[in-house]
């Protein structure tokens, strides 16, 4: 993961061993902490406190000091816990990465070349790679419609959360499913933190629809890996897992395709 920046890293360790204790394993703060933490260490407080806290969420290791403290085979993450409370929480160290012995399969690609000289970044490009090219259809033999992106919300006992692209689907005997889909650009590592926030997000706002847990991720060559997810003991599981190689019509093998066939 990204190393994290020393000013957010500084604020990060005051606060958690403000609170730390052998045994430990939920330490509750606010928001508001970090303003304190900043004033106590004397550092100017960043504009964006809400970016302290994501990137150590999504984008950055926690520092080394906090990471010491973790017994063999747990890892610190920090939760939601309500508007503007958040925890860090010991859980097991669960990672889902790309499989590198997964065939790749490779489809049309239907991405405009507009959209790709265009896209902003790895998240960004990734989200409308998938939507243009209909993946979430191919890869859960179900018909699709991308509902909103980038949707912010509340769930209860969480608080605000941040859902890449929601889709919603049905199967071919009209059964609806509700389908949160979370980016992976970069190095960014699809993680226990977003996963579950989706489908919780899922549970509270569509009771008793189905919910499939969705997460793309670039992989090397421009393959797009996706992933099918679920919770099972506090851990994430892969469901089934996928790759994808977009490419120009006119390269589609056509004994590749008979071989998919069977």
């Amino acid at each position: 993961m990204a190393k994290s920046p020393n000013r957010y890293g500084a604020l990060v360790e005051k606060i958690f061993f403000d609170r730390y204790s052998d045994r430990t394993t939920e330490l509750e703060f606010a928001r508001t902490d970090i303003e304190d933490a900043a004033e106590a260490l004397d550092i100017k407080l960043p504009k964006n406190l809400g970016d302290v806290l994501y990137s150590f969420r999504f984008r950055a290791a926690l520092p080394e000091r906090i990471v010491d403290t973790q017994p063999e085979g747990m890892e610190w993450v920090i939760e939601l816990a309500g508007r503007a409370v958040y925890k860090f929480r010991l859980v097991k160290i669960n990672r889902v990465l790309p499989r590198e012995d997964l065939v790749t399969i490779n489809i049309p690609d239907a991405t405009p070349e507009l959209i790709r000289a265009y896209a902003l970044d790895d998240e960004q490009a990734l989200l409308a790679i998938v939507r243009y090219n209909r993946l979430i259809d191919t890869f859960l033999s179900l018909t699709t419609y991308s509902l909103q992106n980038h949707l912010r919300t509340t769930v209860k006992g969480i608080g605000q959360i941040e859902i890449d692209e929601l889709y919603v689907g049905l199967d071919k005997r009209g059964c609806h499913y509700v389908i949160p889909v979370q980016a992976k650009g970069g190095k960014d590592q699809i993680g226990i933190v977003q996963t579950s926030q989706d489908i919780r997000f899922v549970e509270e706002k569509f009771p008793g629809m189905r919910c499939r847990a969705i997460a793309a991720q670039f992989m090397d060559g421009q393959i797009v890996a996706l992933f099918e997810l679920t919770l099972q003991d506090d851990e994430i599981k892969v469901v089934e897992e996928r790759h994808y190689r977009l490419v120009p019509a006119k390269k589609l093998d056509q004994d590749a395709i008979r071989d998919y066939r069977d």
